[in-house]
């Protein structure tokens, strides 16, 4: 009775690879083989009626071996952001123009700058009855000193002042 009571304890046997100096194994990107196996089932199902003739077999594995053959990019390299220069006339970021989400935020910030009694730099217009309208008046004849900064998504910006706009 004891005897089929007892249980045995089994220890893992830890399995050692002889490497030689200088001999390295290559890397396996399981994500990556993931994905080619994906591909090639979405390749091979794509008619689903017939299997593929040996032309457009040879073709697949061309491709995958093509895939398979691109630099991996697994860290991104730290990017320091730097002013690109703004010469005038030269507006390298976006449209020539102020878009329309900039003046809203110009207009915006310059009529509460003028609600909270800032002076104006322009003759108050006859037809102004808010802030906003003398904002907008001041935005079109382009003297309020403000400058626009444009950024790229690796963090280049460019500083371009409003007189430099269309």
């Amino acid at each position: 009775m004891s005897d089929a009571n007892e249980t045995e304890l089994v220890e893992p046997v830890e399995e050692t690879t002889d490497i030689e100096a200088g001999e390295v194994e290559p890397e396996v990107n399981a994500g990556l083989n993931k994905a080619l196996d994906t591909y090639r089932k979405l390749i091979e199902k794509k008619d689903g009626k017939e299997p593929l003739s040996e032309k457009e077999q040879e073709n697949l594995e061309k491709r995958i071996k093509e895939i398979e053959s691109r630099e991996v990019v697994e860290t991104i390299e730290e990017h320091e952001p730097i002013e690109i220069p703004c010469e005038k006339g030269k507006i390298t970021i976006g449209p020539p123009t102020l878009t329309r989400f900039e003046k809203a935020r110009i207009m915006g910030a310059r009529a509460l700058q003028l609600s909270q009694g800032a002076p104006p730099f322009i003759p108050i217009p006859k037809t102004a009855r808010i802030s906003l309208d003398i904002a907008m008046e001041e935005l079109e004849q382009r003297v309020i000193p403000i400058t626009i900064r444009r950024v790229l998504p690796n963090g280049d910006f460019q500083n371009i002042p409003i007189d430099y706009f269309d």
